[in-house]
């Protein structure tokens, strides 16, 4: 019997044992995303190793980690960090077909890197005894005159607000995106401050009387175990602009493969269960997000807000364009 090397040996164990984790570094602070873990363990034998913190965090620490990076996959939202993610050099390209047949081209990176997973639209919330929803029609007529002193919205620091400008400026040019944003200033009711559910609860308050804001914070407020939440979403009704032309647009959770990740095989694996009818599920039910692949609906409450044509622009697209966006916005003062 030949001999084997202990040293040998020893490499193929710890070859198996790694190959039976994935080390997610995640930015969606999401407790229900929980169950979309145990069930890949349960489905595959892959324990999931969960680093939880900021998108910039985790940026910042795998650039810091270098070759020898620990992290298979990186899960965070927005198309404008997993763009500068990639810009990092902190992918790989993955060619699945799993992927690619189960997630819409414009949700994905055209190369590979990266992988839209749930979907959010950025809508407008309105109060529904101030506006009549026939006053709303697009993102560009948010600088109406009308709307002076009545809109709110988060600063021009918050990645999904450079994801809507770089939407606008994919459509209208720098120029006329310059204007739109010195419009959008001119109407705020006040500096912008806070997330999207402060903006929802400020137009219930009577601050404002419409809002820039993803949907799924408001089947938070709905479903919320405070009265007062309750009553404030009662309130609030929600309005998705430019189903005239392009649509409304739409901005994703996402994740991709880390360069150096350890356990390529079962990072994809994972990326692959995320776009399961029963993750999408998870997606829908845990977060009221929108699943990203055809077949699973939103839960009722999201679904309620009714159907709506979504722009069709590429994620990349408008997530490469969030720099020129914030220099944009600043130009404007957008804070």
């Amino acid at each position: 019997m030949a001999a084997v090397a202990v040293g040998s040996l020893g490499q193929k164990r710890q070859a198996l044992a790694q190959n039976r984790v994935v080390n997610l570094y995640s930015s969606r602070h999401y407790d229900t995303d929980n169950a979309l873990y145990e069930n890949f363990t349960r489905s595959t034998g892959i324990r999931v190793n969960l680093v939880e913190a900021e998108a910039n965090q985790l940026i910042e620490r795998i650039r810091r980690e270098g070759r020898n990076s620990p992290a298979d996959i990186l899960m965070t939202v927005d198309a404008g960090t997993l763009w500068r993610a990639k810009e990092a050099g902190l992918f790989q390209a993955v060619s699945s077909s799993t992927l690619n047949s189960a997630i819409p081209a414009n949700l994905r990176d055209p190369q590979g890197f990266w992988f839209g997973l749930s979907k959010r639209a950025r809508v407008i919330m309105y109060h529904k005894d101030r506006v009549n929803p026939s006053e709303l029609s697009t993102y560009e007529d948010l600088v109406n005159p009308k709307w002076r002193r009545r809109l709110l919205s988060r600063s021009s620091t918050n990645v999904y607000s450079q994801s809507l400008t770089g939407s606008i400026l994919a459509v209208q040019g720098e120029t006329k995106t310059l204007e739109w944003a010195r419009g959008i200033v001119a109407n705020f009711a006040r500096n912008p401050e806070g997330g999207d559910t402060p903006q929802i609860l400020a137009v219930a308050a009577g601050a404002g009387d419409i809002a820039i804001s993803n949907t799924y914070y408001l089947p938070r407020l709905i479903r919320s175990s405070k009265a007062d939440e309750r009553e404030a979403a009662s309130k609030i009704g929600v309005f998705f602009p430019n189903q005239g032309d392009r649509g409304t647009h739409v901005n994703i959770s996402g994740g991709g493969v880390v360069a150096n990740a350890p356990n390529r095989e079962g990072a994809i694996r994972f990326l692959e269960y995320l776009t399961t009818p029963e993750s999408q599920r998870i997606f829908a039910d845990g977060n009221n997000e929108y699943p990203v692949i055809s077949g699973v609906s939103p839960n009722e409450v999201v679904r309620g807000f009714g159907e709506f044509k979504e722009d069709q622009l590429n994620a990349a697209t408008f997530g490469a364009n969030n720099p020129e966006a914030l220099r944009i916005m600043d130009r404007a003062g957008w804070r």
